[in-house]
């Protein structure tokens, strides 16, 4: 973890059940990754990020592990694992897993163990509570706190067994792990050095910072229409985080070369992050951040809230002046948990879709800090056209629908809205291989429908014409191999208060870069002197811009020497 290798480095995401179903049952396994290692390898990608690929019941679509030490039977078995990590090794690219261990399954056997007995050794593997003083336990307010779950409804299960509660902040399925308790980390630890003793190249760790929890677990702040409380301020970022992933850094990472450890961290701030992914502290090298991705989100979750740009540019300025000196930043708009980045800062219509897409990558490649690719970013696939709540798929869209409809008294439709366009099922539907039925994922029937436009979007057509999204994001990741400033350059915002152009310059020495994207549908000068007779690097449009004037959802990249 020492060395910086990452820094110029970009990482692609693959969500294994919806990147390709290599045995006609709908769902992606790791053989349908295997076959299409080539066309990772010639968009030019360094890291392959795998969402969790371990024993699951899929009630989070993996993110709830049964068995951290094996591979659900759907995407295979751990030969193909190894076969998938020798054909990445083989083509230069690495292997990262997820690391999800805030919480496990409840059908783990250390779950199982634990709620047999109040006076079982792994009881205080997880955290166990008794009803509040004078409540009949398991009845409507009896909860040991008023804390709601990320996925609706309360985030505290009663239990029959034992008569006591467990404390889960995602699904009842996925009961938090005890990490006061110092057997429950060196499991852990053992479990992941197992990994990287496997081969594999790293982490990335799932809502790594709510692992230490206050432990008094105090009420959350109630809001005004809302069924329970907020208790974020309890588990994340808590008292033990930085002991924890300190410690994790000698007992798993210390003495071996080449690694790469990210931490999904909700509600970082740029502080906090400084002190994580600084290398002289020595717990992770990066974490992903996500105020950027909250920006167009207003106080009242229901409500849709258009992208100020202005806004956009404050928040990864902030980021990029906060990590300058120590420190790094993970630099993403997609991911298996965000909507179509095209479909929600961009346009997806069909005269702007591929000129916004190849934008957003630019401005979003061109900052300091390592890119992610999601998968089917790199062809600007956009949101699905969901009609009814009956097409949703995701535990999340499914439970927060439920509680907002049944217990908060919204309409069904003001809630629809937000899911069609802000919903995770948008990032899962099936990656569209080419134009044949289902895009080429699976000769069966996918486990969620593939997007209809797949005759249109798709990655054979794009593979074969020069001017498609995919071959700009080649052009991009080249870049950054071949131009250190992008990689190491300092960054400066321009335009900050401009509410239709982003601008940046990046410098390195004598070599600085002009960065601009056109965030609109209409033209926009940016009135931005002396790059006269620079080199024009990356243009997303046939035409180049004159005087600086971008045509709508224009992005270039001039560099000139200092």
């Amino acid at each position: 973890m020492t060395d910086s290798w990452w820094k110029k480095s970009v990482v692609y995401q693959i969500y294994p059940r919806s990147f390709a179903d290599s045995g006609g049952d709908g769902m992606g396994d790791l053989r349908g990754i295997i076959n299409h290692l080539d066309h990772l390898a010639e968009l030019g990608v360094d890291v392959l990020w795998l969402s969790p690929v371990y024993p699951s019941p899929q009630d989070d679509n993996g993110y709830d592990i049964s068995d951290y030490q094996d591979i659900e039977p759907l995407f295979g078995d751990l030969a193909t694992f190894d076969e998938l990590l020798a054909g990445a090794h083989d083509r230069g690219m690495k292997i990262i897993m997820d690391l999800v261990v805030n919480h496990s399954s409840d059908e783990h056997q250390w779950f199982r163990e634990s709620r047999s007995a109040k006076d079982h050794p792994k009881r205080d593997w997880y955290w166990w509570r008794p009803a509040r003083p004078g409540m009949e336990p398991g009845t409507p307010g009896a909860e040991p706190t008023n804390w709601g779950s990320v996925f609706g409804g309360s985030s505290w299960e009663f239990d029959e067994t034992t008569g006591e509660y467990y404390l889960h902040l995602f699904s009842r399925k996925q009961p938090d792990l005890n990490w006061e308790n110092p057997e429950v980390r060196q499991a852990v630890y053992a479990m992941m050095r197992w990994w990287l003793d496997r081969g594999v190249d790293g982490f990335r760790m799932d809502v790594i910072n709510m692992i230490s929890k206050d432990l008094a677990l105090p009420d959350g702040r109630l809001n005004a229409g809302s069924a329970y409380a907020d208790g974020s301020a309890a588990f994340i970022g808590g008292p033990r985080l930085h002991e924890f992933l300190q410690e994790m850094y000698r007992e798993v990472f210390e003495g071996r070369a080449g690694l790469l450890t990210v931490g999904e961290m909700p509600g970082v701030t740029v502080d906090e992050a400084i002190l994580h992914t600084d290398p002289d502290r020595h717990e992770v090298d990066m974490v992903f951040q996500f105020d950027h991705v909250w920006v167009d989100r207003g106080p009242d979750p229901w409500r849709l809230v258009p992208l100020q740009l202005t806004q956009l540019k404050a928040i990864l300025g902030r980021w990029q002046a906060g990590l300058a000196e120590a420190g790094w930043n993970s630099l993403y708009w997609n991911n298996h948990d965000q909507p179509r980045v095209v479909s929600r800062y961009g346009d997806d219509g069909p005269a702007h879709r591929v000129a916004s897409a190849k934008m957003l990558g630019t401005v979003l490649h061109l900052h300091r800090g390592t890119p992610y690719v999601y998968q089917g970013e790199e062809l600007g696939m956009t949101n699905y056209p969901f009609g009814a709540i009956s097409e949703f798929r995701d535990i999340e869209a499914l439970g927060q629908y439920r509680q907002a409809v049944e217990l908060e008294g919204r309409t069904a439709e003001e809630v629809l809205t937000v899911l069609r366009a802000r919903g995770r099922d948008n990032a899962r539907t099936p990656m569209q291989w080419d134009d044949s039925p289902n895009g080429g994922f699976s000769t069966g029937t996918p486990w969620l429908p593939v997007n209809p436009n797949y005759r249109e979007v798709n990655a054979k057509a794009q593979r074969a014409d020069p001017d498609s999204v995919f071959h700009h994001y080649r052009r991009l990741i080249e870049l950054r191999k071949t131009e250190p400033a992008v990689a190491h350059g300092d960054f400066t915002m321009l335009l900050p208060q401009d509410e239709r152009l982003y601008a940046f310059t990046r410098r390195l020495g004598s070599t600085e870069l002009l960065v601009i994207g056109n965030f609109s549908g209409v033209e926009a000068p940016a009135g931005i002197d002396g790059w006269d007779g620079a080199e024009l690097l990356i243009n997303n449009l046939e035409e180049p811009p004159k005087d600086l004037t971008l045509a709508p959802w224009q992005a270039v990249v001039y560099r000139r020497s200092v």
